[in-house]
């Protein structure tokens, strides 16, 4: 694919920077992903995924047979102005039978009826012929080529799209792992804390009430064990779905991966750069162009055309009267024509197909404004929602800090009698809710910033390749059910 990097006005850098679509992605990712885990585990990284999607997504596969389909609208229109060739050859036996009677009486054949008559014809032919003057087929060709060119533009976008597409289901199976280690990290404390106030009530140190609230939050922490359990094989099946292959293990993100603001950190240019490279607006202006063309096309149904041709034929013949043939006879032309036609009246069919492309014009035309302002919409939202993700991460990290030391201050109060066991089992939720928002802020800072890429028009491989420089495969994720 064709590369962007010549028209970019933001060069990203830090983790995830990249440039242009490459041919050689998968084979450069599939060879960071297996260094990223060399002799540690065979656990999949998100590379090795992406290197799998390329080959195997169907959704990026029909946009490249679609792509080539829509392509070859330019050899169909390209076909109406090169010149037409043909032959053809004839070849005919007829008898022709007469009633008449001779009735000459000096005639040896006086009285006799008059013989059949065998004709035997053979012709053949060839003929070209050379539009020399024909602005609608003109018109008609150069709009197919601004189809081809918007045809590149979609795969393009479905190929980018594929990046974001592989992130998400990832990250979804890493967010099913936290949503799980929290559960379950839950589960094992509130149970815990069930026979201590088991042990406590036994000996009467507290009232059954306690004992029943533990109870209750040990029951809701094995519901939501056994929720998460199930979420996550689901979220398996969502990378079986871009690559067909059943994955075992996958690699964790690293904590070392950089929490960093986008660069430039310059909202405004990071909308002018989507304006002027992102690749849903680069297809709609194709289709713009190719609107306009079609109008020219329709205009030029009110033009004269203009079509050259050189013929060439010949023929022969022969009769037969019984046995008395006639020799054969033979005759060849070469023709040379130039002919004009000239549209007077179509029944109104050219202006309404004028009228009609006007319209296709315009739409395509608000169809390019909306898609501008959608584009500047998400772009800065995006910006907007990556710098946010910056300061949430960091602020969820000392939210677990805050929690956990919350969560020991309450367990000693618990111990004097200050607190109670609900107190101890909302201090144990809000520890581990901390803990699993803080792990899906970081995933969501990375999504952000690769959909923040996408809307700009840099977005490719090579992000997949730094974030996967980050991938840890050394305690590798497998499916709940295969542990």
């Amino acid at each position: 694919m064709n590369s962007v990097a010549s028209r970019r006005k933001v060069r990203p850098c830090g983790p995830l920077a990249g440039t242009g679509f490459h041919s050689s992605g998968a084979r450069m990712l599939a060879a960071v992903g297996a260094l990223a885990v060399a002799g540690t585990t065979s656990a999949a990284n998100i590379g090795d995924v992406y290197a799998e999607a390329i080959e195997n997504d169907p959704v990026l596969a029909a946009a490249r047979a679609s792509t080539e389909s829509r392509k070859e609208i330019v050899v169909l229109s390209r076909a109406s102005l090169l010149p037409q060739a043909g032959a053809s050859a004839n070849a005919s036996e007829s008898t022709v039978s007469s009633d008449d009677v001779n009735l000459d009486m000096s005639s040896p054949n006086f009285g006799m009826r008059s013989p059949d008559r065998d004709i035997t014809r053979r012709s053949w032919g060839a003929q070209v012929s050379q539009p020399v003057l024909d602005m609608q087929r003109w018109f008609g060709y150069r709009r197919a080529r601004a189809v081809a060119k918007q045809a590149d533009w979609d795969l393009q976008t479905t190929s980018q799209g594929l990046v974001t597409r592989v992130a998400t289901a990832y990250l979804n199976v890493l967010r099913g792992e936290a949503a799980l280690e929290s559960v379950v990290a839950a589960e094992e404390a509130v149970r815990r804390q069930l026979e201590q106030v088991q042990q406590r009530f036994d000996v009467g140190l507290v009232a059954i009430t306690d004992v029943l609230e533990a109870k209750a939050s040990y029951d809701n922490a094995v519901v939501n064990r056994i929720q998460a359990e199930g979420n996550h094989d689901i979220y398996f099946e969502g990378l079986r779905t871009l690559t067909g292959t059943p994955y075992t293990e996958i690699a964790h993100l690293d904590d070392s991966l950089p929490i960093v603001d986008p660069a430039p950190a310059d909202e405004d240019e990071w909308v002018q750069t989507a304006l002027a490279g992102n690749y849903r607006i680069r297809s709609a202006q194709e289709a713009l162009i190719a609107s306009e063309r079609d109008l020219k096309a329709q205009l030029s149904g009110h033009l004269p055309t203009i079509t050259a041709s050189v013929s060439y034929g010949a023929s022969t013949g022969s009769q037969a009267f019984g046995s008395f043939v006639i020799p054969s006879t033979s005759s060849a032309s070469v023709t040379y024509s130039l002919s004009v036609n000239m549209p007077i009246f179509q029944g109104l069919r050219t202006q309404s197909s004028v009228r009609q492309a006007r319209l296709g014009v315009e739409q395509a035309r608000q169809q390019l404004i909306g898609q501008e302002l959608t584009v500047a919409r998400d772009t800065r939202n995006l910006y907007r929602a990556v710098v946010t993700d910056v300061v949430r991460v960091a602020a969820r990290f000392e939210a677990i800090k805050s929690a956990q030391s919350a969560l020991e201050a309450t367990e000693t109060g618990y111990e004097v009698g200050t607190r109670n066991i609900v107190d101890v089992l909302q201090a144990q939720n809000r520890l581990f809710a901390s803990q699993f928002d803080y792990a899906t802020s970081r995933y969501d800072y990375v999504l952000n910033l690769l959909r923040l890429k996408e809307a700009a028009g840099v977005l490719d491989e090579r992000d997949i390749a730094e974030l996967n420089e980050y991938m840890d495969g050394s305690n590798p994720i497998k499916p709940f059910s295969l542990r």
